[in-house]
């Protein structure tokens, strides 16, 4: 259990946190959301014993064991598998003790070493390191590669690597899910349910969000408040506290019939049926919170385009890759590329990192040349191109205005702080240099200078790293409004889900759509991960060799596969009654902690109704692991 009484947090002369009183019970899994610089990271760092409290107490457990991620990675030669080997420190300075003591031929130092080991679960270390290294992307061939040969992002999932092979009994992660693709973000999520210890988790990816907590800590104007539940349950229970304290009825009703017409949208799209519902679930889970919408000061839009040609882009028979500035010979990455945008169209591009999604839409801008193939564009084709550098490239010790200047040099100066001001850049902010903007900050200017030019294709590749909740939502809206054609890279799979109609999967030097929604994605990949390779050799027992089969054995094996496939059956359907009565008893619990007179009552009531509706997801979850397996073996 850790305590906060009366606990304040200053960050110079500003007041970040102020009589924070607060329990978080073991086991729990707590999100903590709010603004960018309300306080969330400087939490963390006082649970790390980084900052001492201004006011009031921090009460931690005796012998806490703490893990978090590192914001640093030193350029080291040690095999990247032995650097996340390493997060286990007990077992380090055993393994260290062990080698010291075969150095000196000591053998009662060697035994107790190895005795200290075992207590560890030591020698099976380099298997769990390795499966995390394999869960968060990393190739097998890349394992034994020193850390200082990987790039920055690589370096940041080490550096989560070896806190999640730490042993704990809390976990701190701040935006785990940045430098990740979205299969990494899918098996740290599972991986993150099975955590036994307490998990304190702060995210701006609320799909991350809602799959993983259980509560909810809301950081605002300096006061903490925790609500149970995921942050789709937090956002509903907010709005109701908000309706309680009267936002205004107009604003709320707008934001309604906003809503109401991406569905209505939407579900005029026939043609992308499963597309539509899986943005219907999505909205479906932001029903009710219309107040919380309204409250949001932020919103902004892409203008209309000026031409909106039918045929815009097609990349032909194209191979994508790089030139080889050294007289060798490219480096191809995708083969055989068709891929052709219409206007209207609007495509979320899935895929490991490193699988090609980048190069792909470096080749549609035109930065990358085709190594073999045609890239044919419309001569009204404008498009607006947002790479995952683009926040660095902006120029530092200049304004906003001095960046929209360089883009519109004849366009008078009250025009361009019209327009900044439609992006939150409005009096003195346009004149402040970007030096001391936040990342989220940086990459609304850049998004800004992107719209100035009223793109009809908008490429947006990681357009969301350094955006806070506010900030996508607002960006989700407006890419929702968007007329043109848009290509989008994302790991916030609530972004992915609200704009993209389709969806193509880059993988394996190859580019190809992919049949389904978001939910299939992730079932695809779970099932991928379970499943045997398809491409496993055969039995190398030559068909000559086989042995013949009579019809009565043949009989027999039938009619032990129908006896199999009943009993498989009986057991789905039994899943599925547990399943449909755990699900009536989450929406009776939602009910009553929707109900705020739940949080004007006893406190041990509140967290008894959190802790059952806690336990009836993670049964859930189990129950939905067996169902999709079980039915796997049936359509086999």
């Amino acid at each position: 259990m850790i305590a906060f009484r009366h606990f304040a947090l200053r960050r110079g002369a500003r007041l970040l946190l102020s009589d924070i009183d607060l329990v978080i019970q073991s086991g729990w899994r707590l999100g903590v959301v709010g603004r960018n610089g309300c306080g969330k990271s400087s939490l963390f760092a006082a649970l790390q014993g980084q900052v001492e409290a201004d006011a009031g107490e921090l009460d931690l457990p005796a012998r806490l064991r703490l893990a978090s991620v590192a914001q640093e990675t030193p350029a080291l030669p040690d095999p990247a598998i032995e650097y996340v080997m390493g997060g286990d420190e007990e077992l380090a300075i055993a393994l260290r003790d062990e080698l010291d003591a075969q150095a000196r031929g000591d053998t009662e130092a060697m035994a107790k070493a190895h005795h200290r080991i075992e207590e560890l679960h030591g020698y099976d270390a380099r298997a769990r390191a390795g499966r995390l290294l394999h869960g968060l992307g990393f190739a097998p061939e890349t394992h034994e590669r020193a850390v200082r040969e990987f790039s920055g992002g690589w370096r940041v999932r080490l550096n989560l690597a070896r806190a999640l092979m730490a042993p704990s009994e809390l976990l701190l992660l701040d935006e785990p899910t940045n430098h990740l693709d979205l299969d990494a973000v899918l098996w740290l999520e599972e991986w993150l349910r099975r955590y036994q210890g307490t998990l304190l988790v702060i995210s701006h990816d609320r799909e991350f969000l809602d799959g993983v907590i259980t509560h909810t800590l809301h950081l605002n104007e300096g006061r903490a408040k925790l609500y149970t539940g995921n942050y789709s349950a937090f956002e509903r229970q907010r709005a109701e506290h908000l309706r309680l304290q009267q936002i205004a009825h107009e604003r709320e009703q707008a934001e309604r019939a906003h809503l109401q017409s991406f569905i209505d949208r939407f579900k005029a799209k026939a043609s992308k049926a499963k597309q539509a519902q899986s943005r219907m679930k999505r909205l479906e889970k932001m029903a009710g919170t219309e107040a919380v919408r309204a409250e949001r000061s932020f919103r902004f839009q892409f203008a209309v385009p000026e031409r909106l040609p039918d045929s815009m882009l097609q990349l032909e028979e194209v191979t994508a890759g790089y030139p080889d500035d050294g007289g060798g010979a490219p480096a191809a990455i995708l083969h055989d590329v068709r891929f052709r945008l219409e206007a209207g169209d609007r495509v979320g591009l899935l895929g490991p990192n490193g699988a090609g999604k980048s190069t792909l839409v470096k080749t549609l801008v035109g930065e990358l040349a085709p190594l073999a193939g045609e890239r044919k564009m419309h001569k009204d084709l404008k498009i607006g191109y947002f790479a995952q550098h683009t926040v660095e490239s902006l120029h530092e010790g200049s304004s906003p205005l001095q960046h929209l200047q360089d883009k519109a040099p004849g366009v008078g100066t009250q025009v361009l702080r019209d327009f900044l001001g439609g992006w939150n850049f409005a009096g003195d902010r346009a004149f402040e240099s970007v030096d001391g903007f936040s990342g989220g900050e940086r990459a609304r200017l850049a998004l800004a200078l992107i719209a100035w030019d009223k793109p009809n294709l908008l490429l947006l590749d990681e357009p969301t790293n350094h955006l806070d909740l506010d900030m996508r939502e607002a960006l989700a809206d407006a890419l929702a409004d968007f007329d043109g054609a848009l290509v989008l890279v994302s790991h916030d799979r609530h972004l992915l889900g609200m704009v993209c109609d389709s969806f193509w999967r880059v993988a394996d030097g190859q580019v190809e759509g992919f049949d389904g929604d978001l939910d299939d994605y992730a079932r695809w990949l779970r099932a991928r991960g379970s499943s045997p390779k398809k491409n496993a050799p055969a039995n190398s027992t030559s068909a000559n060799s086989t042995p013949a089969v009579s019809a009565t054995d043949r009989r027999r094996a039938a009619a032990a596969q129908r006896e199999n496939e009943k009993a498989t059956r009986q057991k789905v359907k039994k899943i599925e009654t547990r399943m449909a009565a755990i699900d009536e008893e989450l929406g009776k619990l939602e009910a009553k902690l929707a109900d705020p007179e739940v949080y004007n009552g006893a406190t041990a009531e509140m967290m008894k109704l959190g802790q059952r509706q806690a336990e009836l997801r993670r049964e859930k979850e189990t129950l939905e692991a067996q169902w999709l397996e079980l039915y796997e073996l049936l359509e086999a």
